[in-house]
């Protein structure tokens, strides 16, 4: 019995929840989003979200689970607003940007330029004595993730020193270097 699929789920002050021929739309103060289902029942009453499976086979047990937190992520996300935290660690790493273009200095020959999406807000500081951040802003939880796994892939943390391009409170393993 999937216990997250069968909690409700509350739609908080200004928001609405709009279910039509598998696709269910949620719009906030922040935007609107759009998701597809299939295979589970959505009904929407009451200032609640409530989300059914028609059998208790395994595939319906698990979209059961997986679209409720979806529509959870989707009314949190255009109510509240998701945001990811990256540090740059390293000597002379540094990030700054103009608008929606992000331009990284992480040790290469060259800058890397990336293009965000105008969904997604992008806010770089860098403070004397402190590693520079990057926060990215957004009502799509997906986007920022993907944005920020991104960013991430041009230079995850190496094991030994720990430089590279980490979330923020993000534990790193590492190793013991030469022993001499």
């Amino acid at each position: 019995m999937s216990r997250i699929g069968n909690n409700p789920i509350a739609i908080p002050e200004g928001t609405t929840v709009e279910v039509a021929d598998g696709m269910v739309t949620v719009k906030g103060k922040l935007g609107e989003l759009s998701q597809e289902f299939s295979e589970v029942e959505i009904q929407v009453a009451d200032g609640e979200v409530q989300v059914t499976r028609p059998t208790d086979s395994k595939e319906h047990k698990a979209k059961h689970g997986l679209y409720r937190a979806l529509i959870a992520n989707m009314i949190e996300g255009v109510s509240k607003g998701w945001t990811k935290e990256l540090e740059l660690v390293g000597v002379g790493y540094r990030a700054s940007n103009q608008g929606q273009k992000l331009d990284l200095a992480l040790g290469f020959s060259h800058n890397i330029v990336l293009d965000l999406a105008p969904e997604v807000k992008v806010e770089t500081t860098s403070e004397k004595g402190k590693n520079p951040t990057i926060k990215l802003t957004s009502h799509d939880k997906q986007l920022v993730g993907q944005v920020a796994a991104k960013i991430r892939s041009f230079r995850k943390p190496e094991p030994y020193k720990g430089k590279g391009i980490k979330f923020k409170g993000e534990q790193l393993r590492r190793k013991a270097g030469k022993s001499a």
